[in-house]
């Protein structure tokens, strides 16, 4: 597998909000939102924060040593969760859901981005150490969004009966049959057996959704020494617990976060900003909102109740019941990691954004950052088709329209372009304006309402002569159509869409070879693998 990368501005893709580019390009007007700039200077700036943060390194290395005793621990993960207990050592961070079988693109791609920039950073910083975490968000209960994987455009749907948290539900048939189901696409490829009998493994009957991502995970980036750390335990969340009774005596998370997005919203469209009580409680099949139930608490969608006193109490004896939204679940992430930097999507960094009150309320440090790495991967026999079209991967950024119209004009023999003729007109009424003037001044208003009719007409006219060429060239419309469907399937972006699992297939642990080496770390570039065979 030989690849070749260009790199593109996260701007020129046109598919990145205001508030992600904002960041990115420094406006001063969130400067006031997040406390470090991620560059090497901001990561600095990090580090003398955190050395004044205590973290319960001891708790986290155990519980860590816990979970990776159900694996076989490859040497360079064994040697970095070691390395967790010496004070000189940080972590960078990246977070996600269980997504079955790892999900889109970006999921491989986030984890990428902290493995590179943890190398980056040891050669640059060589009085520290740092390791790479993916955190395992598997405490989300988002069926919908965590049940599937799309393999070569095929949507391949888990079904179950099961409820609560994703990470807790566990293998059964219906996930068997869906590898089955995917083996067919992947068992023609020459690495397809190797990736199906890695499924396979970790994908067993009657273990948990969290422990099978915790293996596979462990099988795609172990030779990095990347750590996966699943948070969903009582010793982790015991370092949680005089936040977690702050935010059900006190609501401070929904106050602060309010603050912020009320000053926000003077330049942004923000997301929305939480609940006054921003947890859920946690137990087997359960992951439901705790609100305020008189002087004491109730469980959404069901019938548990508890006094104030019997939920501190519930608190104090089993915190693992106890499980962060969006808003404090990064606020747990950097307590209990020795933490100086995060890699979130665009829209992870969009409410990061929003918690920086929550963080100083806490005494947390807030970490420096950094927007994943996102990829645009193209295999050889499209790039042949894009070439013969007389385009580059770059341009199939835009529109399908634009990039019929841009091959006309360039290929037609017949003129289908009146600009001149538009200057023509232009100047033939602008004379015609000064000599009605001259006569009576009233006149050249009427003038220019002929013109700008006279010009609406002939723009008219070249869009008719446009779309009248465009049908010559049928063929090239509908290579157009397939090449963009199968860049940015859904008009959205390919890493939001495809699986990793089709590319494994094909290339083998050579595809994450290949993305590790043309990963940015902090330069913040969007990244085109031109990909042969």
């Amino acid at each position: 597998m030989d690849c070749t990368a260009q790199t593109l501005s996260y701007q020129q893709t046109g598919a990145f909000s205001k508030i992600v580019l904002d960041y990115l390009n420094n406006a001063p007007q969130l400067r006031s939102f997040y406390s470090h700039r991620p560059e090497v200077e901001g990561i600095q700036k990090a580090i003398a924060e955190r050395k004044a943060f205590s973290t319960n390194r001891k708790v986290l290395v155990d519980q860590l040593r816990k979970q990776y005793s159900t694996v076989d621990v490859a040497e360079p993960v064994a040697k970095n969760i070691d390395l967790l207990l010496q004070e000189n050592t940080f972590t960078i961070s990246t977070a996600h859901q269980p997504n079955l079988f790892t999900g889109p693109l970006y999921f491989i791609y986030k984890i990428l981005h902290a493995v590179k920039l943890a190398n980056e950073l040891k050669q640059q910083l060589p009085a520290y150490e740092f390791v790479p975490v993916y955190y395992m968000g598997s405490e989300d209960a988002d069926f919908e969004e965590l049940s599937y994987a799309t393999v070569n455009a095929v949507k391949y749907q888990w079904t179950t009966q099961q409820n609560g948290a994703f990470g807790k539900m566990m293998i059964d048939k219906n996930i068997t049959q869906l590898i089955n189901d995917i083996s067919g696409q992947l068992m023609v490829q020459p690495h397809g057996k190797e990736i199906v009998d890695a499924l396979r493994k970790c994908y067993k009957e009657k273990i948990s959704i969290q422990d099978a991502t915790f293996a596979f995970v462990h099988f795609l980036f172990a030779e990095y020494g990347l750590i996966v750390l699943i948070a969903d335990s009582k010793e982790l969340k015991q370092e949680m617990i005089p936040v977690f009774e702050d935010e059900l005596l006190n609501r401070s998370s929904s106050k602060q976060v309010q603050q912020t997005i009320t000053a926000l919203e003077q330049h942004y469209k923000v997301q929305a900003g939480g609940r006054a009580i921003n947890l859920f409680y946690f137990d087997e099949d359960l992951r439901e909102r705790i609100e305020a139930d008189g002087d004491g608490f109730a469980v959404a969608n069901s019938t548990i109740k508890f006094s104030k006193e019997e939920m501190l109490m519930e608190l104090k004896d089993h915190p693992e019941r106890f499980s962060p939204n969006v808003i404090l679940r990064g606020l747990y992430q950097e307590t209990i990691l020795p933490n100086i930097a995060f890699i979130g999507g665009g829209g992870e960094l969009a409410y990061w954004l929003e918690l920086k009150q929550v963080f100083a309320h806490n005494k947390v440090p807030y970490p420096v950052l950094v927007l994943r790495n996102s990829f645009l991967l193209a295999q050889q026999q499209l790039n042949e088709k894009i070439n013969k079209l007389g385009f580059t991967i770059a341009d199939f950024f835009l529109t399908e329209q634009e990039l019929m119209n841009r091959f006309v004009k360039r290929e037609t023999t017949n003129k289908v372009q009146l600009n001149g003729s538009f200057t023509q007109a232009e100047q033939l009424y602008e004379l015609l304006k000064q000599q009605a003037a001259n006569i009576d001044s009233t006149l050249s208003q009427h003038v220019e309402a002929l013109k700008t009719k006279a010009l609406y007409r002939l723009q008219e006219l070249e869009k008719k002569l446009l779309r009248a060429e465009k049908r010559k060239f049928t063929e090239q419309q509908n290579q157009i159509q397939q090449i963009k469907q199968n860049l940015f399937p859904g008009n959205g972006l390919q890493e939001r869409k495809e699986s990793m699992l089709g590319f494994y297939a094909k290339y083998g642990k050579e595809i994450i070879t290949e993305l590790y080496k043309h990963s940015p770390s902090l330069e913040q570039e969007f990244v085109v693998m031109n990909m042969k065979d």
